[in-house]
């Protein structure tokens, strides 16, 4: 705590660097809510809805608790988002242990996200769960006796639930590892900044200057959330999730929360399933690999054409999110494989403008 208050900090950063701070304070409200959610779950397909259905009305608070959990969930991840794309703007991958945990913590926080969806056991849950881990039927050799082994029998059934809830209720912990270490290393490595200059020699302590900064976005994301929670708690739920499971009634369009939409897009629009688990990993992995392929000897926000490529990026990522909720139709699947190409093809455009950018400066 103390390093924290006492750590040198780079005189120009500005609000987009109070993601990580949002991050950290919404980590613990899921944490906190998911420890008193799981103290009334009961994990089996004959309870499971009854049980989250008996917590919201009969329980003091459960409405309110869910309601934090579920929308705290869509805020974490929002914030998740907007980390990742400022990062990925201002180079931050050339801190490369940080950006590396960092993405380890965007992966094991979607799979946390995934088995929290499961466990209200609706029928969306239900389908949407059933999808997804099937994909691993697509690994060739082992992938059917894997997916029977993660259901525990040759469907979904009470003791995937039950696993599903011991690894919801234990990866946070790990996690929290994980965001540990993501600390310790931008303490080492010290932050970034808009200009990507060395601020050594022109920083300032973190309080009282950037901790005012940071209570500031807490104060206006918490009124917000606080409004959602109390007044439209439901916004986000899908209306099959208010039926209980059924295993004879599947939803007329299968779709996750929107935070996964984006991927989901990416996998539905290649006709191939074993091609659509490869770019379904691709999609995340790639994050993995930016560190070791662009260059980054100086640590700058991107040039004139690198931001137009950008905002393009960001611009295709919010179409592909849109494009995850719609049903699978011409001419969605053709638009999303497009999109998806679009997608991949502006790494490849971030490899070759960060080589140039750094061969045009050994030749300076």
């Amino acid at each position: 705590l103390l390093s924290n208050v006492y750590l040198p900090t780079p005189k120009n950063i500005d609000y987009f660097w109070c993601f990580g701070s949002l991050l950290l304070v919404w980590f613990v409200v899921q944490f906190v809510s998911g420890f008193f959610l799981s103290s009334f779950y009961l994990p089996s397909v004959y309870f499971s809805f009854d049980s989250v259905d008996c917590f919201y009305r009969e329980v003091l608070f459960g409405s309110f608790f869910r309601s934090v959990h579920s929308i705290g969930a869509s805020f974490f991840f929002l914030f998740i988002y907007f980390h990742l794309f400022r990062g990925l703007y201002f180079s931050s991958y050339s801190y490369v242990s940080t950006w590396l945990v960092g993405c380890l913590i965007l992966v094991l926080s979607m799979a946390v996200a995934f088995l929290g969806y499961v466990l209200p056991w609706g029928n969306m849950s239900l389908w949407g769960a059933t999808v997804i881990t099937s994909l691993l039927s697509a690994i060739p050799y082992f992938g059917s006796s894997l997916v029977e082994w993660l259901w525990g029998g040759f469907s979904i059934s009470s003791p995937t639930l039950s696993r599903f809830f011991v690894l919801h209720f234990f990866l946070p912990f790990i996690l929290a590892i994980f965001v540990f270490s993501h600390i310790l290393f931008l303490h080492v490595s010290g932050s970034g900044n808009p200009l990507g200059i060395n601020s050594k020699g022109r920083s300032l302590m973190f309080t009282p200057y950037f901790l005012i900064n940071d209570l500031l976005g807490f104060v206006i994301c918490f009124i917000i959330f606080l409004y959602l929670v109390i007044y439209v708690p439901f916004f986000q739920f899908d209306s099959s999730n208010f039926d209980e499971a059924n295993f004879l009634s599947t939803p007329l369009h299968i779709k996750p929360e929107w935070y996964f939409l984006a991927a989901y897009a990416v996998l539905r629009c290649v006709p191939n399933k074993l091609g659509g688990v490869y770019f379904l990993f691709m999609f995340f992995f790639i994050y993995f690999l930016i560190p070791f392929l662009v260059s980054s000897v100086y640590i700058v926000p991107l040039d004139f054409f690198g931001s137009i490529f950008y905002f393009m990026f960001i611009c295709n990522f919010v179409l592909l999110t849109v494009l995850g909720g719609l049903p699978v139709e011409s001419p969605f699947v053709s638009v999303s494989a497009f999109s998806s190409f679009l997608y991949f093809v502006y790494f490849v455009l971030l490899l070759d403008i960060s080589w140039l950018d750094y061969i045009s400066m050994i030749r300076l």
